[in-house]
């Protein structure tokens, strides 16, 4: 189903209802069934996201080494709070459990990109790089 859900997402932008219906009934599986899928996995998206989609690990490594600090640095600086996108649709920030980067945290992910070892200048200069 993963496969499937991934090329919804993209020909969609993201997996709402109609695509979530579409999938189940290509699959053959009820909409619940592709909603549980769906909400379990946080690179499938139920709402549009920004271009820049930032997910900040809060794992217990990550949260150890200061991610609350870079999560609140992203929230000041976009004006955005996690699960938002900024009104220009450029930029969207979630909180996610763990993204397989446990000795280098903090760090965040942006789209396809880890971003590791991170200080609140470092955050800061990827942000302006981004803009």
């Amino acid at each position: 189903m993963l496969p499937v859900l991934y090329l919804a997402q993209a020909e969609f932008g993201y997996l709402g209802t109609d695509a979530i219906e579409y999938v189940a009934k290509i699959m053959g599986v009820s909409t619940a069934r592709v909603y549980g899928v769906v909400t379990f996995y946080t690179m499938l998206n139920m709402k549009p996201i920004g271009r820049h989609h930032i997910q900040v690990c809060r794992t217990l490594p990550c949260a150890l080494a200061g991610a609350e600090k870079i999560t609140a640095l992203i929230k000041a600086k976009l004006g955005i709070d996690a699960g938002e996108t900024t009104s220009d649709g450029k930029f969207s920030l979630l909180e996610v459990e763990c993204l397989a980067s446990c000795g280098t945290g903090p760090m965040m992910q942006v789209n396809e990109d880890y971003h590791e070892n991170l200080t609140e200048e470092r955050v800061t200069e990827i942000l302006q790089s981004l803009k």
